[in-house]
């Protein structure tokens, strides 16, 4: 299949971009490496090496199978006359759209996110398994990962919580992440010593698939509609448990055999102390079964597929009318 995909993006999305970009850089290998012609479109390329077979472009050429973009807002259709999707990353209320404004185009990260705007098309996000390393021994502190400024750590990652998990337990708690503004992160610094915690800055690489796989737990209570929460699944292929909040997609997400889905504090704390009963290699098992790069890439391709059809009747339908 010739697929187009775009992303407004830096090349590679792991350094420059966030979270999402870095699920389309994947889905571009997943889907040359399962043998498609993956033409691929982001703001910039610079001069990071591209995996084989996938080939830069900066426009359509017209004979293309589908268009994949994730190049411009959802309020955005692509204006070329052939069969298209795009990836839905978080709730349309998030993104300052109403979810009226839903395309059947759209397929989501998650079933939860898709039922909110009316739609059973989704794709679980992909992770790629030798980005992380599993090990079943853990040291004694909790990860927490925020990719953002204060206000999104505090309003909608829930970093207070984190605290309060921390603080009650008496287990260490480590903040990675924060903010490309040396400001900010100064200030994540002061937050965090004033909740005993460690801010520790971003993390790529071989330094954060340390972090992940050392971490006692990952806290990820989530405080507003998660479409998918990709830290996630970074820890359950680490061998991490999770204990995340019920919000959004997390009881989709999040299987018992990973970890526990919390809706108050008594949950939280009973999750801590019921840790020992969650097996690494549960987790670790959960991830591949479900989170694998090319797992995402094969299920795009089914949509490509059903998308193509759709495209082929409603022209039949217009040539008959």
């Amino acid at each position: 299949m010739r697929i187009y995909l775009s992303s407004g993006h830096r090349y590679p999305a792991w350094r420059y971009g966030v979270a999402a970009h870095v699920v389309h850089d994947r889905l571009a290998r997943g889907l040359a490496e399962l043998g498609h012609e993956v033409r691929y479109h982001v703001e910039d390329f610079g001069d990071e090496k591209l995996p084989v077979d996938i080939i830069p472009v900066s426009g359509l050429k017209g004979d293309e199978q589908i268009i994949h973009t994730n190049r411009f807002t959802a309020a955005v259709s692509p204006q070329a006359q052939l069969p298209w999707v795009r990836s839905v990353h978080s709730d349309l209320l998030d993104q300052g759209l109403a979810r009226e404004q839903a395309r059947p185009n759209f397929i989501y990260v998650s079933k939860t996110i898709a039922r909110l705007h009316a739609s059973n098309r989704f794709v679980w996000n992909g992770i790629d398994p030798a980005d992380f390393i599993y090990s079943e021994t853990k040291d004694d502190y909790f990860l927490f990962v925020v990719a953002g400024d204060l206000h999104k750590a505090r309003t909608l990652k829930g970093i207070d919580v984190a605290f309060w998990i921390a603080n009650e337990t008496g287990i260490k708690l480590v903040v990675a992440g924060g903010s490309t503004n040396s400001w900010e992160n100064t200030e994540f610094v002061k937050m965090c010593e004033e909740n005993n915690a460690q801010f520790i800055g971003p993390i790529h690489g071989e330094v954060k698939a340390e972090r992940f796989t050392a971490a006692k737990a990952l806290l990820f209570p989530t405080q507003f509609n998660e479409a998918f929460g990709l830290p996630v699944a970074e820890a359950l292929m680490s061998g991490t448990p999770v204990i995340a909040s019920n919000r959004g997609a997390m009881p989709e997400v999040l299987e018992p055999r990973g970890g526990f889905v919390c809706t108050g504090e008594s949950d939280y704390l009973n999750a801590v102390a019921n840790l020992g009963q969650i097996k690494s290699a549960d987790c670790r098992q959960l991830a591949l079964s479900r989170f694998h790069y090319l797992d995402m890439a094969q299920n795009y391709v089914r949509e490509y597929e059903r998308e193509i059809e759709n495209w082929s009747n409603r022209a039949d339908v217009a040539l008959s009318a």
